[in-house]
């Protein structure tokens, strides 16, 4: 082999070595390369487990955050000024009566305070700066003013709240270290009007930059949870009241005390349909924006803040006779037409019962209803007894306390007899032994007449109607009950009441006050129920007079045909119109000759 093969063979090899080392360089390139994309896929797939724990995560944190706050009770935020911590107040829903016209609400003011600290190191003279406050501020007492910025420390009231007007004044006055807070003050647009239906507010927590304000009586207490609620604050709450009915009815019952004397007075206007108190009026009374001492003598006296037609239980006397009457018919023991021995007294229990005039020894039973006879529901009573008459009352609601949403209903629980046996029936029967408000009478008097549904008062605008399982009697019993109504005002003793073209149907009831070891002999409590218009019947009216009195030729007369039956027909006569009704023209029979039509 020569020089010139073996160099030909190096070269062969050479190149065959390169080949195997550019596939190896390859095979490794192609390897890397692999490596590097299963790297990437698994970066890829971390990074999506990594953000898929990521949501889980914010997600069960956001569901938790949710599920704690929907266990717990709900606070309101707060925040910090300065050195006081302080809560935001949520404020409190208007109040507006059925046609949106404004009863309660809340309005922006200020709060006066002072830090006696604070003057003494500008230099403030205590007795300059009381003198100027007392001057310019409407009810400061400038010695007692000069006592309390006389303190070394702490912080003093100077007029909570102020009028912007008082706050300008003040301002002007640039005295240092008298500051103002901003907060808010409950206003009663309507005054006096609806006093003891709104009832009022008192502060209940407050400082320099705000009061967080509570119900003290009333709807304002009765409903405070749902006046607070800070998700309905912007949507006001209304109610069944009709302020143009309520002025109206608080008007002609100031009239009626002065005229009649009386001490105090009730009036409750009703739907009979389906309970909702369109006019509730308590006399004395008080305006809930300058609500009075309770703690004064001139004001206990008189006890304007009591709420006689929710909480003021009186025996409502011949008012009652009318439940007898339905409850007989409607259990058969007798008819209209029945005659019932009226004659008396009768003598039970070492009491005797005996009736306001002469009556006949023997009157049906829609005369004794008309006539008013005690005699005679006394005996009817007894054959209806005991044991029927609390039931049947019981569903009238009579033995406990309403449930119109204000505070004091719950106080105007029905005094009962202890002993509820033959005389108490009797007694019951016509108004005396049994004590109620007049929220009761109002209400048992709408079942009489609406068709025969018990209902509840209610102070809540479209309450819903009674059903058939609020029947407490027949339809037909209550067609009667209406009929009779109107026969005692258009025949009987109710006739004072009656107002032309309304219908006007009601019956009278005068008890006499009591008094430790039986009753006062010139001390009464007058009460007229009625109903209009007794053809279809809408509302019920009560009106009661406490110790009211009429003097015809120098006598006193204090039965409820003259003092409380007259109040009602003015009342109606006024009323009727605000309610949207129109008298219905008497239809007077055809004249048979000239003479008769002239006459006419």
């Amino acid at each position: 082999m020569t020089d010139r093969d073996d160099d030909l063979i190096r070269v062969l090899a050479e190149e065959a070595g390169a080949e195997e080392v550019l596939a190896d360089r390859a095979d490794r390139r192609r390897k890397k390369m692999a490596d590097r994309r299963k790297l990437l896929g698994d970066r890829a797939q971390f990074r999506l487990v990594l953000i898929s724990a990521v949501f889980l995560a914010c997600f069960g944190a956001l569901g938790g955050k949710m599920a704690i706050l929907a266990a717990s009770e709900p606070s309101e935020p707060r925040i910090s000024r300065g050195d006081q911590t302080e809560t935001l107040a949520s404020g409190r829903r208007a109040i507006v009566d059925r046609r949106g016209r404004l009863l309660a609400v809340d309005l922006p003011v200020h709060a006066i305070y002072a830090h006696p600290r604070e003057l003494k190191a500008a230099g403030v003279d205590p007795k300059w700066a009381a003198k100027m406050l007392a001057q310019t501020i409407d009810g400061v007492d400038k010695e007692e003013q000069l006592k309390l910025l006389s303190k070394r420390k702490g912080l003093i009231w100077v007029k909570r709240p102020a009028t912007p007007v008082e706050r300008q004044k003040v301002h002007d006055l640039g005295i240092p270290g008298v500051h103002f807070g901003e907060r808010e003050t409950r206003v009663y647009p309507a005054g006096r009007m609806g006093a003891h239906i709104l009832g009022g507010y008192k502060v209940e927590e407050e400082t320099v930059f705000h009061a967080t304000l509570a119900g003290r009586s009333g709807v304002e207490r009765a409903l405070d949870e749902e006046l607070r609620d800070p998700h309905k604050v912007a949507e006001p709450l209304a109610l069944s009241i009709d302020l143009t009915a309520q002025t109206a009815l608080t008007r002609i019952m100031d009239e009626a005390l002065k005229r009649y004397r009386a001490k105090a007075g009730v009036a409750v206007l009703m739907d009979v349909r389906n309970g909702e108190v369109i006019s509730l009026v308590s006399l004395p009374d008080f305006d809930p924006n300058f609500r009075p001492d309770a703690n004064a003598d001139e004001v206990k006296a008189v006890r304007p803040m009591m709420n006689r037609a929710a909480e003021g239980v009186f025996e409502l006397g011949s008012t009652f006779k009318l439940f007898l009457a339905a409850q007989a018919l409607d259990q058969g023991v007798a008819r209209l037409d029945t005659m019932v021995d009226t004659t008396g007294p009768i003598v039970m229990g070492g009491h005797k019962i005996r009736d306001f005039h002469r009556m006949p020894p023997r009157m049906s039973l829609r005369d004794v209803i008309i006539e008013s006879s005690n005699t005679g529901t006394s005996r009817l009573a007894l054959a209806i007894g005991p044991d029927a008459q609390k039931s049947f009352l019981g569903d009238l609601g009579f033995l406990k306390a309403t449930s119109l949403e204000i505070a004091e209903s719950r106080l105007g629980h029905p005094i009962l007899p202890r002993n509820w046996g033959r005389l108490q029936t009797m007694t019951i029967s016509f108004g005396h032994g049994l004590a109620a408000t007049p929220l009761h009478l109002a209400a048992g008097y709408a079942a009489m007449v609406n068709g025969g549904f018990k209902v509840n008062p209610t102070l809540r605008k479209d309450a819903p109607a009674p059903t058939e399982a609020d029947r407490v009697i027949s339809t037909e019993t209550s067609v009667a009950m209406r009929e009779l109504l109107r026969a005692i005002v258009a025949e009987g003793m109710g006739r004072k009441a009656n107002v032309p073209g309304y219908e006007v149907g009601g019956k009278t009831g005068t008890a006499d006050k009591p008094k430790p070891g039986g009753y006062h002999r010139d001390k009464t409590i007058g009460t007229f129920a009625s109903v209009f218009p007794t053809s279809n019947p809408k509302y019920v009216l009560i009106i009661t007079l406490d110790e009211p009195v009429e003097y015809v030729n120098g006598k006193a007369l204090r039965t409820a045909g003259w003092t409380a039956a007259p109040v009602t027909g003015v009342a109606i006569r006024h009323l009727a119109p605000i309610l949207g009704m129109r008298p219905k023209p008497e239809i007077k029979p055809k004249a048979k000759n000239l003479v008769e039509a002239r006459s006419q």
